[in-house]
């Protein structure tokens, strides 16, 4: 059976962005109008994704209002005979079966994808981290999905980022590349630059089989103190392949300050309503920081 049921945890504190995430979640930060969770949640529909359940924390009720009904802004919509707005506030509720478990604690991403482990059952799934936003002609979750259909294998999304960036990330040391599917070898979590095996980085899209649960019971806490899903996915390197999908597209770690504006620029430029107006701005912008000999740092 495909994968139709989708994973998104969205429990994290946001640290990276206090003091706004002690009251805003980060996953309901806005790229243009729309928060960055919906990204994630447009693309695993775009893939043929029909459940998602997102794992949720203290603070994230928003989350859960958002796509929930709103009788009273829905009849002062329809008061004012703005049907268009309307009918855009009720695709929201209806434009995929989601669902909501908590996690109590903030004990890593391993913890998140195990509150899952009663929804899931006994078909694969997908995980796409709540904050991450990749822009690509094929959705990134449809990619991995392809290569999971092919080996019925656990599938890990991947890019290779820069000498600077290794340490932030998971890093999986590939045994070959076939146009460009790897087979692992192993997975490293935020190596320093002298330990990694590649420059190959996970990118928060992954397709597990419900045997990963099994992993997720047994591994320690690891770095940082939390449990971490790369641990499980080493864990199953013994047991089964697991191989690694070059993603093709551009990805945002939305959940970064920098990243977070990379994006908003992005999607703004190619908004139909604004994008023109905004373009123009920025060349008016850089104008007059170049005029008035202000660099770009």
């Amino acid at each position: 059976m495909g994968v139709t049921k989708a994973v998104i945890p969205a429990a994290g504190l946001g640290t990276r962005f206090l003091p706004v995430t002690k009251a805003l979640p980060k996953e309901m930060f806005p790229i243009c109008n729309k928060p960055i969770i919906q990204y994630c949640i447009e693309e695993a529909i775009n893939s043929g994704i029909e459940d998602i359940l997102i794992i949720t924390g203290r603070g994230k009720w928003s989350i859960v209002d958002y796509y929930d009904r709103s009788p009273e802004l829905e009849a002062h919509l329809a008061k004012k005979g703005n049907y268009l707005q309307l009918e855009k506030l009720r695709q929201l509720s209806r434009m995929a079966n989601i669902h909501y478990i908590r996690q109590n604690e903030p004990l890593g991403l391993g913890h998140a994808v195990y509150c899952a482990k009663s929804f899931i059952g006994q078909n694969p799934f997908a995980v796409l981290l709540g904050d991450d936003i990749i822009k690509s002609d094929i959705p990134a979750i449809k990619q991995l999905m392809e290569v999971s259909e092919g080996t019925g294998s656990n599938v890990i999304g991947v890019q290779e980022v820069s000498e600077r960036d290794v340490s932030k990330y998971g890093i999986i040391d590939p045994l070959h590349n076939d146009h460009d599917i790897y087979c692992v070898k192993d997975l490293v979590e935020k190596p320093s630059l002298k330990d990694a095996p590649s420059r190959l980085a996970i990118m928060g899209r992954y397709i597990l089989n419900p045997s990963i649960f099994s992993s997720l019971e047994k591994i320690p806490k690891g770095a940082g103190g939390e449990f971490q899903l790369t641990d499980a996915l080493k864990m199953q390197i013994k047991l089964e392949p697991i191989y690694a999908c070059n993603l093709k597209g551009i990805r945002y770690d939305a959940g970064d300050k920098l990243g977070f504006l990379m994006a908003t620029i992005e999607y703004a430029l190619e908004s139909p309503e604004i994008g023109l107006e905004f373009a123009q701005y920025l060349d008016t912008l850089y104008e007059k920081r170049k005029n008035m000999r202000i660099p770009f740092i």
